[in-house]
């Protein structure tokens, strides 16, 4: 009885199918890893359901979280003849005939039954609203507390427009220089004696100035790791609508992603189309969804572009997960520079998400004491009140406290880098 089919070439196609919806369904499967799949099934062997699935597990599988889906989507890809559940496996062409899974339990299920059935309707068509309308109310607020990670297709592109129409407003910092002002402040002395020139040396309204204050400068470090690969896109979206609001009021805007390496992308952030933008950044760094040397990539930047970026007071947003190997007290003295080269230091990160979080890794406990806010960014409605925190002016909170857990001590610094 054959395996999958006659022809070799039927199960490269079937191979590189079932790969294809394990990418739709958000799974990071990269071309290498299916040719080392094909290359395993013909020295492995597949003559049980059980070889065939620990073979593409081993070679597709990357993260251990992403175990239920695959094996969810393994069931339904692949289906065992007559019922038999140790027999060869065959792929289920007609798969679509068995229907969408019913009350999927995890966010990468909704994914993966979308991946399957893209041409399925999500509700009777009597409930179906039409293409062009607008959200409802309901349908925003469940977006604004969905997930970055759990969002299909269709969620990410509607939050993708909420998100393009928050309004960045950057904080005020007031400078040395000064400009008219309609209400008493400080006297303009020399404004006020050319009016009592034009008026024949009576004086008959005072002359006032105020403080000229400029837009706060913003510096995002993104991390683009395996780990924040699906935060880390949207908010890209993020910094990229900041940028463009940046450009119109005057507000100076840098953007940087790191991963095993550190890579600006200003310039490329810097497009009206926020997807060109985005994709633009997704082909020029060479380590997106890879490893993270996050100690590495901060002394890169503090080495080579704090002086030129982190002048005249300007945030900086740091989002990362903080998982990072190795010596952490190399980390700990890397953000001590760094907080002490800006004015204000963010530290976002997904994990926040977690209602029970607790800082118990030796990255995050590094990381913790040198930030002045440390902040959830998971979903739209943590970005809105990220927005609303940077046009506040900057109350710095030296020990970062948060619901659940108390500020992690500070971590042992080294004197110099080596």
């Amino acid at each position: 009885m054959p395996v999958v089919d006659d022809s070799p070439g039927q199960l490269t196609d079937k191979v590189m199918h079932f790969a294809r919806l394990l990418r739709g369904a958000g799974m990071p499967v990269a071309t290498d890893r299916v040719q080392l799949a094909l290359a395993a099934l013909q020295l492995a062997g597949i003559e049980s359901r059980q070889d065939f699935r620990a073979v593409l597990g081993a070679c597709l599988l990357d993260r251990i979280a992403h175990r239920p889906l695959f094996d969810q989507a393994f069931a339904l890809f692949w289906r065992a003849p007559d019922g038999a559940d140790g027999g060869p496996p065959e792929p289920a062409d007609a798969y679509a005939d068995a229907g969408p899974p019913a009350a999927p339990a995890t966010p990468g299920q909704r994914r993966l039954g979308q991946a399957l059935f893209p041409d399925r309707p999500a509700a009777p068509p009597a409930e179906r609203r039409p293409a062009d309308a607008d959200w409802a109310w309901t349908d925003r607020e469940r977006l604004q507390h969905t997930d970055f990670d759990s969002m299909t297709v269709d969620e990410w592109r509607a939050a993708q427009r909420l998100l393009s129409q928050l309004r960045a407003v950057f904080e005020p910092l007031p400078t040395r220089r000064s400009r008219p002002a309609p209400r008493p402040g400080r006297a303009d002395w020399r404004a006020t004696l050319q009016s009592m020139a034009r008026s024949g040396g009576e004086l008959a309204a005072p002359r006032w100035r105020r403080p000229r204050s400029r837009p706060a400068p913003l510096v995002v470090l993104a991390d683009i790791s395996a780990s924040m690969r699906r935060y880390s896109r949207m908010l890209l979206h993020f910094a990229h609508g900041m940028s463009q609001a940046g450009g119109q009021r005057g507000a100076r805007v840098e953007s940087f992603v790191f991963g095993t390496r550190l890579t600006r992308c200003t310039h490329l952030l810097a497009g009206r189309d926020p997807d060109i933008a985005v994709a633009q950044v997704m082909g020029a760094v060479q380590d997106w969804s890879g490893g993270t040397r996050i100690t590495g990539c901060l002394h890169d930047f503090n080495q080579h572009w704090a002086r030129r970026v982190l002048g005249s007071g300007a945030t900086v947003l740091l989002i990362s997960d903080g998982l990072e190997q190795g010596d952490t007290a190399a980390l700990a003295f890397e953000m001590a520079r760094l907080h002490r080269s800006c004015r204000r230091l963010v530290w976002l990160n997904p994990l926040l998400r977690f209602d029970g979080f607790e800082p118990r890794a030796a990255g995050i406990r590094a990381m913790l004491p040198h930030v002045d806010r440390f902040l959830p960014a998971h979903n739209l409605r943590s970005l809105q009140q990220l927005v609303d925190l940077l046009r506040q002016p900057g109350t710095v909170e030296r020990a970062p406290q948060r619901a659940g857990f108390a500020a992690a001590p500070p971590a042992p610094t080294i004197a110099r880098w080596n």
